[in-house]
């Protein structure tokens, strides 16, 4: 088998759900970036979110934006804007990351400025992002990791049926640098096909 070459993977240009598009950030984002990270700093970004520290002007959301767009291009990390498809609203951020395209591993985080939480914003995020791994590219294994105290982040893999693996212990560093605990969650390819939201007709892989 040929070795895969990852800059020549095609991807759609957006993600489209009932009500959220995602979509690769342009430049043009990042003045939006910088507002959604200001207003959430104090709350549900600063609690969870170590890179919050390292927005301190609105110049530091564009070098974002600028790191994010190239590693797009070369498909090492897939980071998504999200929007409110109705209003084109900026929502937070998500996508695919610590990707092994070897055997087509994908790990999706997500983050959701403070205004935007608790209207389902992230489910219908997740959902897009697992049909696209395992549909459009060939996953064998999605995860999503977060902080064993992170009870809304964990809801999500819970709410849509995938498996909790277990607990890695002192496996990644909190928000003040200090060694803690993961929650691992997962889906292989046989727990996707058994999942009755795989097949909802509302997704569309724009591009």
């Amino acid at each position: 088998m040929a070795a895969i070459q990852p800059a020549l993977v095609e991807l759609p240009d957006e993600l489209l759900g009932p009500r959220v598009l995602l979509r690769p950030y342009a430049e043009a984002d990042a003045p939006a970036l910088w507002a959604a990270v200001d207003e959430s700093r104090a709350g549900s970004l600063g609690e969870w979110m170590p890179w919050v520290k390292e927005y301190r002007a609105p110049e530091d959301a564009l070098a974002t934006v600028r790191r994010l767009r190239a590693r797009w291009l070369l498909r090492e990390d897939l980071v998504t804007a999200i929007f409110e498809r109705p209003t084109g609203r900026f929502l937070g951020g998500s996508g695919l990351s610590r990707i092994d395209w070897t055997i087509r591993r994908f790990e999706i985080g997500y983050w959701l400025r403070t205004s935007a939480i608790g209207y389902g914003y992230v489910t219908e995020t997740v959902q897009l992002l697992s049909r696209l791994a395992f549909d459009r590219l060939d996953a064998n294994r999605v995860e999503i990791r977060m902080d064993v105290r992170n009870t809304r982040s964990r809801a999500i893999p819970v709410r849509l049926g995938f498996v909790f693996e277990g607990c890695m212990r002192r496996a990644m560093p909190d928000i003040h640098s200090q060694p803690g605990d993961i929650d691992v969650f997962a889906l292989i390819r046989d727990d996707y096909q058994r999942l009755p939201w795989r097949t909802a007709p509302e997704t569309d892989f724009g591009g």
